[in-house]
């Protein structure tokens, strides 16, 4: 990766603003998830294209290219602006960059490490040599903000990361390997069913009306499996590479839920020093959980040339992936 970079929208919702609202506690929310605010977006201000576009100015400036260098954009958000086009076309027009590809995929939380191996494909194969990836999600104008959704509504914030991903001639440097996973079965314990082409009921009308609108989640299944399937994760990204958790430098896990990187972080016995947290500020942000963290570590410094950094997530779909990358 060649440069890091992101965008969070200016308003800080705090868990004591919600309290009201959804019959809830700060108490409560710290407890269950470890989240003390997220950033909600501003209407009329902040777009997923917009956002997307200051975390890639951001990750270019940092590694010193201009926007012209950019061979093709993978996007990664399952909050697109339009029901269609993807926001990918959005982004390339927000930087100015016709012509070039742009790929949208929706893999929910583990979005950015598709995007990521998707990136690294095309580079290893000589089809480009700078690739830029985001992750990017408003998803604060889907949630269901009363008591019924508590749930879930205190979880998710609006954000967006970005990573440039270049090729590279150093033997040993760059992305190591990307390991991708799936399992169907488990769909429907974390989804929003519509609008769905499948079912009678259409865009137009009252969406507020329709249950499926609004994001409903097992959370005990998603738990359970979520610890699960991060360290077999990690662990497969250590063993195709040969190397051991010791030689970890720092661990990056979508940022779900606070209790489940601590659950992690023991399973695989990591120092504190290896692990990085911010879901207390920005919440789960989904797609751009990844790049978000990757950004915010490389400027506080626990990032360094050389270091070895694994990347693990796991989501809706479910979905569940890894990546090993030499800085």
């Amino acid at each position: 990766m060649k440069g890091v970079g992101h965008y969070v929208p200016e308003r800080v919702v705090t868990n004591a603003e919600l309290e009201e609202q959804l019959n809830t506690s700060d108490t409560w929310i710290r407890e269950r998830t470890g989240i003390q605010e997220r950033h909600f977006f501003t209407p009329g201000k902040d777009t997923v294209a917009s956002m997307s576009a200051a975390a890639a100015r951001m990750a270019l400036d940092r590694a010193g290219l201009q926007a012209q260098d950019i061979d093709f954009i993978v996007l990664a958000t399952i909050t697109p602006d339009y029901y269609f086009p993807g926001s990918g076309v959005l982004l390339q027009r927000e930087l100015g960059l016709p012509g070039i590809g742009a790929l949208d995929i929706r893999v929910q939380c583990t979005g950015f490490i598709y995007a990521l191996s998707i990136a690294d494909q095309y580079i290893k194969t000589g089809m480009y040599k700078h690739v830029l990836v985001i992750g990017a999600e408003i998803q604060s104008s889907a949630m269901d903000m009363t008591p019924r959704g508590r749930g879930v509504s205190v979880i998710f914030g609006d954000g967006a990361g970005a990573a440039v991903v270049s090729a590279s001639e150093e033997q040993g440097r760059g992305v190591l390997s990307t390991h991708l996973h799936a399992d169907g079965t488990y769909a429907e314990e974390l989804v929003i069913k519509d609008p769905g082409s499948s079912r009678p009921q259409r865009m137009y009308e009252a969406m507020g009306e329709l249950d499926g609108t609004y994001c409903y989640m097992n959370g005990n299944a998603i738990f359970k499996h979520a610890i699960q399937r991060f360290s077999e994760a990690v662990q497969e990204a250590l063993a195709t590479n040969h190397v051991t958790k010791d030689e970890i430098d720092l661990l990056v896990p979508h940022q779900a839920n606070y209790r489940i990187t601590r659950y992690l972080q023991e399973q695989l016995e990591l120092r504190d020093e290896q692990v990085f947290s911010n879901i207390h500020k920005y919440g789960n942000t989904t797609a751009a959980s990844i790049p978000i963290a990757l950004s915010e570590a490389w400027a506080e410094g626990r990032i360094q040339s050389g270091d070895l950094v694994c990347l693990a997530a796991f989501g809706s779909g479910f979905t569940w992936g890894s990546a090993l990358i030499r800085w």
